[in-house]
């Protein structure tokens, strides 16, 4: 595939500008002469037409979840309604200076509100921050806030372990670590959930708490959620609720009503905001009570008739974001929870779970499925023995040939050759069938022609690349001698 550089001829321009209509000083009169370069840039020179047509090719050549099937696993690639795409890039919405003066803007203040008491709802929290810009950042003012709270009872200097089952989310020891405690892992058990006498052992009074992702990256449910939050509630501990996952219970279970302390949302998961493309995102956390002392301020409250910003208190963490939140992305959240109500809800979490189960049953043979059972949102293969040195990352890059983007790979750790799927609750049964002969075909290739998906993909524009020395090696930048 040609780059814009190939294009490029010498004299040809996309933009002229007319010297009658410029000032007698040029740019580069009115700049340092240390900021000037000694030397032209390298810019290629191309027509505008041809240069809109390069770009314009490029981006047909890009994949999204409007392209097709999109079943990264642990990440939610779904179809997202674009009414509330509408709602949220309205004037009255989008106009507004995140500094305006509240009585300025009483409407967004309203949403905001009424976003955060619906996400209580939801959850069974207490209390509700909107400010995280992700589910890491979420993950982190939760971790920050169990951190005050063992401050607080002078208990922090002993308290500096968070337990981490090793089927968790892989952000969770970062946020941890980041918020300054030790991450100790807890195995998992025969049958993929946390191991009870492994979690009795790992607690003591160095026990800040857990974080626990449920469903967890295996895509099962942790069934004994209640005695461990006993567990870890008996020791001192907080219980941390990773709710990434929250498409494959939403409506029917609440992370408040089985002991948890905190849980984060993925607004731009499950609730109507894209998910990738860099952002942005939204990850806003709710709380018992007992932890409402801590949260971020700013604090949307509702006062008599009007909404206002609640500084006034003096135990809060601080701010974890410049602003109240992406307020496009609460808006769509907002949006889609109402359009949907408590039916809806309970739907997006039925089709979630009903479309993993369907694609497991279909692929676990040939492929391997290492912890049998009803899943929920995802499942993961083991993509293992398929064929003649076959590895999983063969099969996903094989998918690329079919015109599909490939599921998570290598994780979780826990599964070897890992082939996480997730189909989502948006997908059709006739989009899951082409998706399941896609894997049986290429299930087969494997045994019949190793070599083709050693040597795939080879019907996209660039071939297979080399990952290992691309993040060992990045090169990030265009250099004309390159």
């Amino acid at each position: 595939m040609e780059t814009i550089f190939d294009k490029s001829k010498s004299g040809r321009r996309s933009t002229y500008l007319n010297e009658d209509d410029l000032t007698s000083k040029k740019p580069s009169d009115e700049l340092d002469g240390d900021l000037l370069r000694g030397e032209k840039p390298g810019l290629p020179e191309i027509s505008q037409p041809e240069l809109m047509r390069h770009f314009v090719e490029l981006s047909k050549k890009n994949y999204g979840v409007d392209d097709g099937l999109y079943p990264l696993g642990s990440c939610t690639m779904k179809h997202n309604p674009k009414p509330n795409e509408d709602l949220a890039a309205t004037e009255e919405f989008q106009d507004h200076h995140p500094l305006a003066s509240p009585d300025l803007v009483q409407g967004n203040l309203r949403l905001m509100y009424e976003l955060g008491e619906l996400l209580k709802g939801v959850s069974g929290m207490d209390g509700i921050t909107l400010q995280p810009s992700a589910g890491a950042h979420g993950e982190l003012t939760g971790m920050l806030m169990i951190r005050k709270y063992h401050e607080v009872r002078d208990e922090l200097e002993r308290r500096t372990e968070i337990l981490l089952p090793d089927s968790s989310h892989g952000t969770n020891p970062a946020s941890a670590a980041v918020a300054g405690f030790d991450a100790v892992e807890i195995k998992s058990n025969d049958e993929g959930t946390v191991d009870i006498e492994g979690l009795k052992e790992a607690t003591s009074e160095k026990t800040a708490g857990i974080m626990l992702t449920v469903p967890n990256t295996l895509g099962i449910f942790e069934k004994d959620i209640l005695e461990v939050a006993e567990i870890v509630h008996d020791a001192g501990g907080l219980c941390y609720f990773d709710g990434a996952n929250l498409n494959a219970f939403l409506g029917r279970v609440r992370p408040g009503d089985l002991g948890m302390d905190i849980t984060h949302f993925n607004l731009h998961k499950t609730f109507s905001t894209p998910h990738g493309g860099g952002g942005p995102g939204a990850g806003p956390v709710g709380v018992k009570e007992k932890l409402l002392p801590y949260l971020p301020i700013p604090v949307v409250e509702k006062t008599g008739d009007g909404y206002s910003f609640d500084y006034d208190r003096p135990k809060s963490i601080g701010k974890v974001n410049s602003f109240p939140g992406a307020f496009g992305v609460l808006v769509k959240a907002y949006s889609y929870i109402l359009s949907l109500g408590d039916e809806g809800l309970k739907r997006v979490s039925d089709n979630a779970v009903l479309n993993a189960n369907y694609l497991k049953e279909k692929l676990k043979d040939p492929y391997k499925l290492d912890y049998e059972g009803v899943c929920k949102h995802e499942f993961v293969l083991n993509g293992s023995g398929m064929g003649e040195g076959i590895k999983t990352l063969d099969i996903a890059k094989r998918l690329l040939d079919y015109g599909y983007h490939p599921p998570t790979v290598y994780f979780p750790l826990i599964v070897k050759e890992a082939l996480m799927i997730e189909p989502t609750e948006t997908e059709t049964k006739e989009n899951l069938d082409e998706f399941t002969e896609t894997m049986l075909k290429i299930a087969a290739e494997a045994m019949e022609d190793p070599e083709l998906l050693h040597e795939a993909p080879t019907e996209t524009p660039v071939g297979r690349l080399d990952e290992t020395q691309a993040a060992r090696n990045p090169v990030l930048r265009w250099t004309e001698s390159e």
